[in-house]
């Protein structure tokens, strides 16, 4: 195993043990505070929710958690790339399958392993699950028992059941496939299609194809054994059979000749450079098996450079990945109550999937890429972005409109309008909010600098950030403590090859550093002999003085120590904005109820009017760089002058100037905290108000008002806080708090590398591009 595989395999391990083992737990969604509490919700007032579903089992939708409530089953047959490991040890993946459709799609998940290696073992055990759950995920069960097992319990159960190794797959192929014949121009009823592979995944995507339009006589397919050719009595079932041709072709290179559509579900390498070649004009290639491909997709290009080419790896184009549908296709059958997942349902997947992808990026998506194909449809667009926060906006209403047009909705929808809208609560979830970020930054690696380079959260964060290429790191550190400290745990990056060092005690740059500093600080009562000192004794001062000189282009700080300290040097040595008067901070709290910025939570104790005005208007800026519009709130303890205090004129009078000096942005004030958060509550109290929808950014009074807020939504809330996001340093420059952990590091390296990639292009941030 390699120091790199190492690293990840014992951080995974950690990840899954602590602070507590796996990755679920089940929480109470009612009161229990006391004993009416208890009274309703068990004995003896539970009896009225039993009485009513035994009347009318339908009720069951409206009194339990079953409408939202899906199986997760696996017998452990054929996990990932691990094989038949048993039920047990598949939990794992069970688990993180149901951490998927939570994250992505609002649904909870029982995952259930079964120790049921018959076909007639597993029916048996999942048909009798049905009361419990309102549909059924069937997960690495090995084929081609899966097609039997799923086949059974389709005709036995009332509820959805879906096998995602078969159809998610192919789902995804299909809406890849319909775009890349709308570019190439040629009809599915005539392609050639050859299939290398034909395990669950693969014969599901042939099935969904011949339904689409597809014809057999033209699909051949290849397995371990060569071609399934008609007459051939080796490792054959009654779902390869269907795709038997009458042929003396034995192997791939026999039957790709003139193919316009490779799908490759197989293994590594079967692909070859001299096949791709005798493809037809603009052949389509899926080369699927993961990690690595049947073929790469530069050795794919160079053979044919008019091909359109996808895989299932994150880190090239065109990415044939399950979550782009099963936690949406789940979410439209369940919320109509479908008896089923049927051919129509899934068709409405393809075409929302492929539509997608010829629309517009929407910011999300656009923000993260840099000007290309991928900006657009096209050869290198044929599949959504998996985190296009449009997925569950299009594909659940798609599934749920197809399931009561085929007959399967026992809970039809009455206006797609306000289904829609319920809909977006889930589009921009916390696990998308950091996404678009993360995906900008890897565009143009920019240097960033680390000042406590020694500090255990930033050697793990630097490790995750080179993994991710979010950015080129620099850090500030004593090399015999760094190099110790990267094998104590357990790392596998290197100075000089993967980071630049700066060693505080001994760099050649030592005595420009101090003429730098004195240049910019002199005038503050910064001595030589000081300075010298300081220079030799401060990292964040070694930070600011490199991102000042051009070293870097972004900085970190703030992991030990106190704020206002690291605060006082940024300020001395990086200055301001041209206009700014001076910093503030803005911090981002991601809950399940979605992200919120709130500002100024650490540097202005009493900011006037004018003061929040500007923080308002720079804070749009940030905001903006996550993909969301501002929508700002100046929150007070009066409601659109429901008092008349100091606080709350100045708060009207923010409000005021912002709408004067930025028109364009969205905000509105003084108002209070529910006010803000709730368009309803809104309109009872201004239904004129400029402010459309939820507030996401905060403009508190004071400094009080704003870390009180700030510390108890992250104590109360579990939220997920990135920041604080300095607000108006000349150059990118940001100060963290020694709470922070490795992933708030890394979630703050995105930030800070976004923001330099933007002053590059620009002296200054402006608003709205």
């Amino acid at each position: 195993m390699s120091s790199s595989s190492e690293e990840l395999h014992n951080a995974a391990l950690a990840y899954h043990r602590l602070p507590r083992p796996g990755k679920l737990e089940i929480q109470a969604i009612k009161p229990l505070a006391n004993q009416r509490d208890l009274a309703l919700a068990y004995s003896p007032g539970v009896a009225a929710a039993c009485t009513e579903i035994a009347k009318n089992p339908a009720e069951a939708a409206s009194l339990t958690a079953r409408s939202n409530l899906v199986a997760v089953v696996s017998n452990g047959t054929a996990v990932l790339g691990l094989g038949n490991i048993g039920p047990l040890a598949s939990k794992p993946v069970m688990e993180g399958k149901a951490v998927l459709f939570k994250k992505f799609a609002g649904i909870d998940v029982f995952d259930i392993e079964i120790k049921a290696d018959t076909i007639e073992r597993v029916v048996e055990t999942v048909a009798a699950l049905e009361p419990t759950f309102g549909g059924i995920n069937l997960e690495d069960i090995r084929g081609p028992e899966c097609f039997e097992i799923e086949a059974q319990l389709k005709e036995r159960m009332k509820i959805p059941v879906f096998h995602d190794d078969q159809h998610g797959t192919a789902i995804i192929v299909a809406a890849a496939i319909v775009n890349g014949l709308l570019l190439n121009g040629k009809k599915l009823a005539e392609v050639k299609i050859v299939c290398s592979g034909a395990g669950a995944a693969a014969i599901a995507t042939l099935n969904l194809l011949v339904s689409m339009g597809a014809q057999r006589k033209n699909i051949w397919v290849c397995d371990i054994d060569g071609v399934v050719y008609d007459g051939r009595n080796t490792t054959m079932d009654r779902w390869k059979a269907v795709y038997t041709q009458k042929t003396d072709a034995r192997v791939l290179g026999d039957v790709i000749p003139g193919a316009d559509i490779f799908i490759g579900l197989s293994a590594p390498g079967v692909l070859k450079a001299e096949m791709v070649k005798q493809m037809a004009d603009q052949p389509l290639v899926m080369a699927l098996a993961n990690p690595v491909p049947e073929i790469m997709p530069d050795e794919a290009r160079q053979a044919r450079p008019d091909a359109m080419i996808c895989t299932g790896r994150s880190d090239f184009p065109n990415q044939v990945n399950n979550v782009l549908c099963f936690p949406f296709i789940f979410r439209g059958a369940l919320d109509v109550g479908a008896t089923a997942i049927n051919e129509a349902m899934k068709h409405a997947a393809v075409d929302a999937i492929a539509q997608l992808a010829r629309d517009p990026p929407s910011d999300a998506v656009a923000h993260g890429f840099e000007t290309g194909e991928t900006q657009g449809f096209g050869p290198g667009s044929l599949i959504p972005s998996p985190f296009d926060p449009r997925l569950i906006l299009r594909i659940a209403p798609a599934v749920a409109r197809a399931a009561m047009e085929s007959g399967v909705a026992t809970r039809p929808i009455g206006n797609f309008d306000e289904y829609a809208a319920n809909l977006e609560r889930f589009a921009f979830r916390s696990g998308l909010t950091m996404k678009p970020v993360f995906a900008k930054a890897k565009t143009q690696p920019v240097r960033v600098i680390y000042a406590e380079g020694e500090d255990e959260r930033v050697l793990r964060a630097t490790q995750v950030v080179l993994e991710e290429k979010l950015a080129r790191p620099i850090l500030v550190g004593r090399p015999t403590v760094v190099e110790t400290r990267i094998k104590r745990f357990g790392l596998s990056i290197k100075a000089g090859r993967d980071f630049d060092l700066v060693n505080p005690e001994d760099d050649p740059r030592y005595r420009s550093y101090v003429q730098s500093y004195i240049d910019v600080a002199g005038r503050r009562g910064v001595t030589p002999e000081a300075a010298r000192t300081v220079v030799r004794t401060n990292n964040t001062v070694i930070a600011a003085l490199a991102v000042s000189r051009g070293e870097a282009d972004a900085m970190l700080c703030g992991v030990e120590g106190r704020y206002m300290s690291h605060l006082r040097h940024v300020r001395e040595i990086i200055g301001f904005l041209p206009g700014i008067s001076d910093y503030a901070a803005l911090s981002l709290m991601i809950t399940t109820k979605g992200a919120h910025f709130l500002a100024d939570t650490q540097v202005r104790p009493n900011p006037s009017a004018e003061e929040l005005a500007e923080v308002a208007s720079l804070a749009a800026i940030h905001v903006q760089r996550f993909a969301f519009k501002p929508r700002i709130a100046f929150v007070s303890h009066s409601d659109f002058g429901s008092y008349d205090t100091d606080s709350s004129r100045k708060m009207r009078r923010a409000t005021q100037l912002l709408k004067e000096r930025h028109p364009e942005i969205e905000a509105d004030g003084e108002m209070q905290g529910d006010t803000a958060l709730s368009a309803v509550a809104r309109r009872l109290v201004l239904p004129q108000s400029r402010l459309e929808g939820e507030a996401n950014v905060l403009i508190m009074p004071n400094l009080d008002a704003a870390n009180i807020a700030y510390q108890m939504i992250k104590s109360l809330a579990d939220a997920l806080p990135v920041g604080p996001i300095l607000i108006g340093p000349a150059r990118p420059a940001h100060i963290l708090t020694p709470s922070v952990t490795a992933r708030g590091i890394l979630n703050m390296t995105a930030v800070a590398a976004v923001e330099a990639q933007e002053r590059a292009g620009r002296a200054q941030p402006t608003l709205f591009g």
